[in-house]
């Protein structure tokens, strides 16, 4: 199973894209945990469950260096894209997820 963490400012704006995330796991018969939470919340969500790779939505892209330091570089983490964060298109971020982890494990 692959976990996928998205950060946004809330936490809130990211559900939907989470939905959309999940049905398309389902259809490519892909286990996945995926969730959301507000990016401050971000520290204590990962220590109590790990992702594999985590997401961040644009609005927060200027603190994608602390999150890595919060992650402690532990794991791929990367900014969506504001195009396909504004089109709520789940099957482009889980693309970008998977091939982040793919990437990471080479």
């Amino acid at each position: 199973m692959v976990k996928i963490m998205l950060a946004c400012s809330a936490g809130m704006s990211t559900s939907l894209l989470v939905t959309r995330m999940q049905k398309a796991a389902k259809e490519r018969g892909l286990e996945a945990k995926i969730w959301a939470v507000s990016e401050t919340a971000l520290t204590t969500e990962y220590a109590a469950d790990p992702c594999d790779v985590l997401l961040i939505g644009p609005q927060v892209r200027f603190r994608l260096n602390s999150i890595k330091e919060q992650v402690k570089n532990a794991i791929p983490v990367d900014v969506i894209d504001m195009r396909t964060y504004g089109m709520m298109d789940g099957e482009k971020v889980l693309d970008q997820a998977l091939k982040m982890l793919e990437d990471w494990k080479k």
